[in-house]
């Protein structure tokens, strides 16, 4: 399928964007005036921008060119679902309350309410010891990720999955627990990658990583879909028990398992004692602008030195976090009731009802996509293609958003990601128009 295309490589731009496609102008020279601070030299070493604000940038780039085209968006991993009318309705009650004497409430606790932190431990962690005390509600999975960067420290040695999700590395080379980039791979020195190709089922050989001390791993995997068996979970806590390593868990994506796979690493025999978990409510219940995750620390994961991990999360979170937003919150714990919950699961099954529609698309065009079970997103293979220029190609021809694999790490450079999100009517013009282009 590869030889259909005929692609011009696209450097790497500066171009600055949002996440929400509002242009931030690089500001001119207007002054010879410079202060005496030194620029962190860990900023330096960051490669062009974060993967996502680049897609933005060369979405505006492509309507400037383009202004009267339809540009259907499976790119950014953005729900587009209305949020279930329980989840608003607690939202805007709750607001409603603030503007009275008796229902204004101020600060919160920084680790959130005790109602949703119970809650989040009776839906998702039935059954494995977690306690409420344990989870750490917070303004979403992402920055809990950068938090936990704070926690570890420059001196700790990371591994991640190949491809992988970027803010690990991004976080990583910001927090100074790398070297500089290697120019042919893209990698970073000082990270141990861990390649997730189907040539190993997506799933790193353990006998052949290094050992490091904090093993960052999302499972159901962003960018590939691919959800791990019990047995390759049971693997992954042995190597980190083996070599005293500390799991960082993202099940971001979780809700959307259905093959009777693990949905939590908790689920797994031991991990408590070596593995952090992640995850939000942006994927699930569609707070992506409404911003609300968590994180659990069990008391018996313990540093070297015999020291409790989630007392020192506890002080980073009361000293970079005044504890996520009320209103915010009481949405959480509508989504977590039984009528909320089951809405939830609705929505999920939407969006994987989507990924069939493109996993049927891309298979009548003889492309190999990966995931969408398991997970809202395709990894779409491309053989002998760069993943960038299939990235253009497609938006120059059919005007539609993906994200090229390579940004996810080097053994992505022949795929590229399609995400799930999207309104029905979209995901069925995408798929016209892709049969259009590559049939």
């Amino acid at each position: 399928m590869s030889k259909i295309f005929s692609f011009n490589s696209m450097p790497c731009k500066t171009l600055l964007q949002t996440r929400a496609s509002v242009t931030v102008q690089e500001t001119e020279n207007v002054t010879d005036f410079r202060t005496k601070v030194s620029r962190n030299p860990t900023m330096e070493r960051l490669r062009c921008n974060y993967l996502f604000p680049e897609i933005s940038a060369r979405e505006a780039q492509h309507l400037k060119k383009y202004p009267n085209a339809n540009v259907i968006s499976l790119g950014i991993g953005d729900t587009t679902e209305p949020l279930p009318d329980t989840v608003a309705s607690s939202m805007a009650n709750y607001a409603y309350k603030l503007a009275t004497p008796a229902g204004y409430r101020g600060y919160g606790a920084e680790q959130g309410s005790k109602e949703l932190r119970k809650q989040i431990s009776e839906t998702f962690y039935r059954d494995m010891g977690v306690k409420d005390t344990e989870v750490f509600v917070s303004d979403g999975a992402q920055c809990d990720i950068s938090r936990l960067q704070l926690l570890f420290g420059a001196n700790m040695s990371i591994a991640v999955q190949d491809p992988t999700f970027p803010a690990y590395v991004d976080s990583g080379v910001i927090i100074g627990q790398t070297g500089d980039v290697e120019k042919e791979s893209g990698s970073y020195q000082k990270i141990e990658y861990m390649t997730c190709g189907p040539q190993n089922s997506f799933f790193p050989d353990l006998s052949k990583t290094a050992r490091t001390d904090i093993i960052f791993f999302c499972n159901p995997n962003n960018p590939t879909g691919h959800a791990a068996t019990r047995q390759q979970l049971e693997r992954l806590v042995q190597f980190a028990q083996e070599n005293g390593s500390i799991i960082v868990y993202d099940a971001a994506y979780a809700v959307y398992i259905t093959e009777g796979r693990p949905r939590s690493i908790y689920e797994i025999p031991g991990a408590r004692k070596v593995a952090i978990e992640v995850s939000s409510f942006s994927k699930i219940v569609g707070f992506t602008g409404v911003r609300l995750g968590w994180t659990v620390v069990p008391e018996e994961l313990l540093y070297s030195n015999g020291f409790p991990v989630i007392k020192d999360f506890n002080r980073i979170v009361c000293t970079c976090f005044n504890g996520a937003s009320r209103i915010a919150q009481a949405g959480g714990l509508a989504s977590l009731s039984p009528e909320g919950f089951k809405a939830v699961l609705s929505l999920a099954d939407y969006y994987k009802e989507n990924a069939e529609i493109l996993l049927e698309t891309f298979s009548l065009l003889g492309l190999r996509a990966y995931g969408g079970i398991n997970a809202p997103y395709l990894w779409v293979h491309f053989p002998g293609s760069n993943s960038w220029d299939v990235f253009n190609e497609i938006l120059e021809k059919t005007h539609i958003i993906t994200v090229p694999g390579s940004g996810f790490g080097p053994a992505g450079k022949e795929f590229v990601r399609v995400t799930a999100f999207g309104h029905r009517e979209k995901i069925l013009e995408a798929s016209k128009r892709l049969r259009s282009l590559l049939s």
